[in-house]
């Protein structure tokens, strides 16, 4: 979901794979579960819990709800697989270490927000001419590094929510348009952890 600009650049210097790291990630004990909630009296900020790893997390400037619309800013509930992610390749010095599938993004890489089009919650080049779609190519740093939550996929219901994505919080933990955000090296330290049986449960 959009968020407005206001994040530095993350490189993975400290944090990044190296020689046969990603493997061993992969052969690593993944996380079964990633618990996030609320905390009490701000709705749009929260804890992630990994094992025994609680993290601060921001969320949808609406809270958590049960009842997702598109633009409606709130962060969906609910327990959802992860697909993978991506990354940006100018600012990694290498693919990030996870058992999960990454990809580089590219300039031209969108994801269509337009619950009319047949495309709605799908990746999409940009710029597009027929629908509305938000840039993964930004420069604010908050889709350095990306997790794709397996919401509203199966099947794709117009209107219900795109883009959820776990990825790098603003400055401040400010509230996303509907993500869960964590710090650069909270998320880039996760990533190590988690697999494709791994699960985000958002309560």
């Amino acid at each position: 979901m959009r968020d407005k600009p206001a994040m530095r650049r993350v490189k993975n210097r400290k944090f990044g794979a190296k020689g046969g790291e990603a493997t061993r990630a992969r052969q690593a004990t993944t996380l079964a579960i990633l618990q996030v909630r609320p905390l009490p009296g701000d709705p749009t900020r929260g804890t992630l819990s990994a094992g025994r790893s609680v993290l601060p997390c921001a969320l949808g400037r609406a809270g958590v709800t049960i009842r997702k619309r598109e633009g409606d800013g709130a962060s969906p509930r609910g327990v959802f697989r992860l697909r993978g992610g991506f990354y940006r390749p100018d600012r990694f010095l290498v693919r990030p270490a996870s058992a999960l599938p990454l990809r580089p993004t590219r300039p031209q890489d969108g994801w269509c927000d337009a619950p009319r089009d047949r495309r709605y919650n799908r990746p999409i080049p940009l710029p597009s001419d027929t629908a509305s779609a938000e840039a993964l190519w930004r420069d604010d740093g908050l889709y350095d590094l990306v997790i794709d939550l397996d919401y509203n996929r199966g099947p794709i219901r117009p209107g219900r929510g795109s883009a959820i994505f776990l990825h790098v919080a603003r400055a401040g933990y400010r509230p996303t348009e509907g993500c869960v955000a964590l710090r650069p090296g909270d998320l880039l330290r996760l990533l190590r952890r988690l697999g494709p049986r791994t699960r985000l449960a958002i309560r």
